[in-house]
């Protein structure tokens, strides 16, 4: 009852006129930012931060959050139509979305992905508002030997997800680890792989793999199939209904994977994007089509999306309970909360209750906000898909090379691009997954980083890993979603023998 309470003092303030116009000019702004890749809610809440200094910290929040999870909202419409995720948080719904829209059924996979986000972020605002002061302590017992346990829980689940072959699925784990370790390390000033020269040593940036491996890998496999000159059919959009099956099929993944995203976002550090490959993960293990999955699936596109949408409302639980950013995004934001005098943590609840439940009851009005603004607008944007194909190749390599020439405006960046399209061009021809290998870039630097904290805690001792019930718990299983398919390979063999 008192949750009830809190939540209609909350909708008293984000219903105020010009409250309400912030929730909609942030979701509409954070929409357009996530369809564009190279641009990022991070760079666009850094900037918004000297137009929320004269706002009421509550305004300034709701208006900085609706960019946020708008961005994460819009997102998935580059990932579909394009194969180029506008944010990293997207990178798994391109994985059946974008199979989706080359079928003809572009319009369905962005109404899904509508439909999953809304679902997924008004699911995780009511755990939000029901249970964020508990979540925040547990969240606190997470340390870095359990963190480094669920990085590697996260990557092992992905690679176990390899079709074809497991061995190529670690392959390419190792390969995106490695890149993720090029540059200076922070604690040591040590240069590793950076072969010399300068523009490496920052490190190589994960906008630069995804594009190259994904969106440049996608024109060149098209212009080496000679595809260049073939024109997209005229039923590419198709149609935005779902029928009664389809929304029986991808209702129980997208219930799973919001509480799944959600309580993946509340510990710090996990956020969207492993929210949404372990949803994706998940829902691949426990559907009995999990063979389609990669193939124009369209639980595939369901789960990630009401994943990471959920983890991304279930970033705030951190940031606000406990003071502590959970992302980079949310790093922003604390910043942005204590430039306006206002310091989250426990306290937060009692002093400052209209920012934090303020921009809780912001969060349902924007879902429907970003609904409502999403679903009309899919026939039009959708119909980027029936331009000419030689127009439609030339349009995606100028997003690739304006968003990443925008990001650091480096030549040399722009052939990084070129390398990893080159590279994501033979891994489609011979068989390599890309999700390992993009997922591996994405927490490499968390993996290290938590694994070293833990051994400097615990001096050096490896056991430190296996101690702990929470992190033993979670490699145990990171181990069994590696062998159970090996097991499982070698029972069919002898079987298909006898």
């Amino acid at each position: 009852m008192e949750s009830l309470n809190n939540l209609m003092y909350g909708f008293g303030i984000a219903l105020e006129p010009m409250n309400l116009v912030y929730v909609f000019a942030g979701v509409f702004a954070g929409t357009i930012i996530g369809m564009l890749p190279g641009l990022g809610p991070i760079s666009a809440l850094a900037l918004m931060i000297p137009l929320t200094f004269a706002m009421e910290p509550s305004s300034g929040l709701i208006l900085m959050a609706g960019v946020y999870y708008g961005a994460i909202f819009g997102g998935s419409t580059s990932s579909i139509l394009l194969n180029a995720p506008g944010v990293a948080g997207t990178v798994a719904t391109s994985f059946d979305g974008y199979p989706l829209a080359k079928q003809g059924l572009a319009g369905k996979a962005l109404a899904i992905a509508a439909y999953a986000s809304f679902v997924g972020g008004t699911i995780s605002i009511v755990f939000l508002m029901l249970v964020a002061p508990l979540l925040g302590k547990v969240a606190v017992s997470f340390g870095p030997a359990e963190y480094f346990a669920l990085m590697v829980l996260g990557l092992t689940a992905v690679v176990s997800l390899s079709d074809k072959s497991l061995v190529k699925g670690l392959i390419a784990a190792v390969v995106g680890v490695m890149i993720s370790i090029i540059g200076i390390d922070l604690q040591t000033g040590t240069e590793r792989y950076t072969l010399g020269t300068l523009h490496l040593l920052d490190g190589i940036d994960f906008l630069v793999v995804a594009l190259g491996i994904f969106a440049l890998a996608e024109v060149f496999y098209m212009l080496l199939r000679g595809g260049g000159g073939k024109e997209q059919p005229r039923n590419a959009i198709g149609s935005l209904k779902l029928s009664k099956s389809e929304v029986k099929d991808i209702a129980p993944p997208i219930g799973r994977s919001s509480v799944l995203g959600f309580f993946t976002g509340v510990l710090p550090g996990a956020g969207a994007t492993i929210g949404s490959f372990l949803g994706y993960s998940m829902e691949k293990r426990l559907a009995k089509d999990g063979d389609t999955f990669g193939k124009g699936n369209i639980k595939g596109v369901a789960a990630p999306e009401a994943a990471n949408n959920a983890a991304c409302t279930g970033s705030f639980v951190p940031l606000l309970t406990l003071g502590v950013p959970g992302s980079g995004t949310t790093a922003v934001l604390l910043g942005a909360l204590l430039v306006m005098g206002v310091t989250p943590g426990p306290a937060m609840l009692v002093d400052r209750p209209d920012v934090f439940w303020g921009v809780i009851a912001s969060m349902y009005i924007g879902n429907i906000f970003l609904l409502v603004l999403n679903l009309p607008l899919i026939p039009l944007i959708a119909k980027i898909l029936d331009m000419p194909r030689p127009l439609l190749l030339a349009l995606i390599l100028i997003f690739c090379m304006v968003g990443v020439y925008g990001m650091s405006f480096s030549i040399f960046d722009l052939l990084l691009l070129l390398g990893f399209g080159l590279i994501g061009l033979g891994m489609r021809l011979f068989g390599f997954p890309t999700a390992p290998l993009i997922l591996a870039l994405i927490l490499g630097d968390i993996m290290e980083e938590s694994m070293r904290r833990a051994l400097q805690i615990s001096g050096g001792d490896w056991m430190t890993f296996i101690d702990k019930p929470i992190s033993l718990a979670l490699l145990v299983v990171a181990a069994l979603s590696l062998t159970l398919p090996l097991i499982k390979k070698l029972v069919v063999a002898r079987r298909a023998r006898a």
